[in-house]
């Protein structure tokens, strides 16, 4: 198994991006990943001299070897371990779903105590899952708290032990980076942040020699079509036709016919509504698929 240290980080997705290690389709990858927040809170003061230039940094990347345009990466998701017994939330004016609650910025430690986040003595179940994963994208550069086509920051929580992520390849090898895992977080992180750890992430990566246009996240049930884009209607209308298309080749259906299908099957929800493309998911039960 190759591992990764949390001192191997980037800060943007772009083409050119120099992998730190290379492994065959079949191995298995560490990570060890910083939170979202670079490890610079470690008590709510800390907020005062917060450097913005070290958040949401993605460990990796990792060259897939034989990895080549026009295929699809899977990452099958082993373990996330949250590596740490606290946690972090931060809440900033002007950003999240409700920009005027909070004045100035705000942060709060959350202990995590026998498999618990504690909030105000509120405890919550942890149910770890990865924010940031992706790959070099086609063209243009990504900040890693930006999610588009090549993954980034989806922050969708099915992406989390047991699932497998599919990733269009837009340059060879891939350049798998990862990081911004969550404890726990809703649907939305409606205040722009979840609970924030570093983690230790195990994967198992493979590629498959077919082509898609957005990521995908299947769990043992369902297809997840993941689209993250400026306005959340554009976002909404890219995921339904995905879907659709999607069910009219699998059931080999006419488009119209897929569509009406999918009013009957498709999910369609919100996994973050908070970073600079919004992330929209159509949930699609693996059985209507086969």
């Amino acid at each position: 198994m190759r591992s990764i240290s949390k001192n191997n980080v980037i800060y943007s997705f772009n083409p050119f991006i120099e992998p730190v290690v290379s492994v065959r389709p079949g191995e298995t990858v560490r990570f060890e990943t910083l939170d979202a927040l670079g490890g610079q809170i470690e008590n709510e003061q800390d907020v005062l001299k917060l450097d913005f230039s070290k958040v949401n940094p993605a460990t990796g990347p990792v060259r897939i070897e034989g990895a080549k345009k026009g295929q699809t990466l899977v990452v099958e998701i082993l373990d996330v371990s949250v590596a740490s017994d606290k946690g972090v939330i931060v809440a900033e004016e002007g950003f999240g779903v409700l920009k005027n609650i909070v004045k100035g910025f705000k942060a709060k430690i959350l202990p995590i105590r026998q498999g618990c986040v504690v909030f105000n003595e509120i405890h919550i179940p942890i149910k770890p899952m990865i924010g940031v994963i992706g790959v070099a994208p086609k063209e243009g550069e990504f900040p890693t708290g930006t999610a588009h086509k090549h993954g980034g920051n989806m922050d969708t929580k099915e992406i989390t032990v047991g699932s497998r992520v599919h990733l269009p390849i837009f340059q060879d090898g891939a350049m798998l980076a990862l990081g911004d895992v969550h404890a726990v977080m809703g649907d939305g992180e409606v205040c722009v942040s979840a609970c924030e750890v570093p983690a230790v992430v195990t994967v198992r990566v493979d590629v498959e020699d077919v082509s898609i246009e957005w990521p995908m996240v299947e769990t043992k049930e369902d297809i997840y079509i993941l689209v993250s884009l400026p306005r959340i209607e554009e976002a909404f209308e890219q995921a339904t036709y995905t879907a659709v298309k999607l069910l009219s080749e699998k059931k080999n259906m006419p488009i119209e016919e897929a569509y009406m299908l999918a009013s009957l099957i498709v999910d369609v929800g919100v996994s973050q509504l908070v970073d600079p493309n919004l992330t929209v998911k159509a949930k699609i039960s693996k059985a209507y698929l086969e």
